[in-house]
This record gives C-alpha cells, sequence and structure tokens, in this order.
C-alpha cells in the first residue's frame, strides 16, 4: 500500500499553526482538534513540526516561564523527516520507527499535503495483515 492510499483513506486534514504563536496556543489547538502535532508555518511556508513531545522539550527550555510566553518555534522540529504519496507503508513503517518519531508530513510539490501517525500506518498495516490471514484461512481450509 502507498502512502497516498492511506490519505485518501483517512483525509488529508492539515492543521497548521504560525511559528510565532505561544506554545499555550499549541496545546490549546492540539487539545480542540484531537491531535498530537501540527505543522508550523512561517511567512505562509513550512517552517516545522511541533507535537507533544516538543510541549515537554518547550517546558524544560522555558525554565519556568509561562507557556503564553514562549513561541512555537523556540521548541518546534525544524529538520523535517517527510514522506510523499508514492512512498510504500512499510518503508515509512521502517523510518519512523528507525527514527523515533509518530508524526510524518506528506509532501507533495514541496507542500504539505497531509500528515500521518505512526497509528495511522500501523492500524492500516494490521488491517491488511489481519485480511491476509483470513484469505489464507479460507484458501487452506478450501472455502
Amino acid at each position: 500500500m502507498k502512502v497516498q492510499d492511506l490519505l485518501e483513506s483517512k483525509g488529508k486534514d492539515i492543521i497548521s499553526i504560525d511559528a510565532d504563536s505561544s506554545v499555550e496556543d499549541a496545546i490549546t489547538t492540539m487539545n480542540a482538534k484531537k491531535i498530537s502535532a501540527v505543522i508550523v508555518t512561517s511567512g505562509g511556508k513550512t517552517a516545522g513540526i511541533f507535537t507533544e513531545r516538543d510541549v515537554v522539550r518547550a517546558y524544560i527550555a522555558s525554565k519556568g516561564k509561562n507557556f503564553k510566553d514562549v513561541k512555537v518555534r523556540e521548541g518546534m522540529v525544524k529538520d523535517l523527516v517527510v514522506a510523499v504519496p508514492q512512498d510504500d507503508l512499510n518503508d515509512i513503517a521502517a523510518v519512523m520507527v528507525e527514527k523515533n518519531i509518530r508524526h510524518l508530513p506528506v509532501v507533495e510539490n514541496h507542500k504539505v499535503i497531509g500528515m500521518l501517525s505512526i497509528r495511522d500506518v500501523i492500524q492500516t498495516q494490521v488491517k491488511k495483515l489481519t485480511s491476509d490471514i483470513h484469505y489464507l484461512r479460507d484458501y487452506i481450509s478450501g472455502y
């Protein structure tokens, strides 16, 4: 299965926040949307990603500052690891595990067109494996 197939089934909603927004704004947005990562933009372009893990890093780095006073740009990940629609999900899963990342922006023509979570990838793989097992059991038993 390809990344584009998963994106078509799960949807391509992108939630983003400006790099100059506060960490509090990012947390509020993630909570309201029930997500654990947002794309960070600056000047209309993708600047990075901000995740739940980055909230912890921002807390440590802020040394007691209120999250209203800490900018997302101070805690975001700038060097993005990304997928493209033609990537195979097995390869993507391996990259996510190897790099210890839970969220992977999908990029096409230098623009983020979707976001995959490790949960999305694993659920898709489990469904495929379950289907394969069912098919093989039917084949073996002669149904």
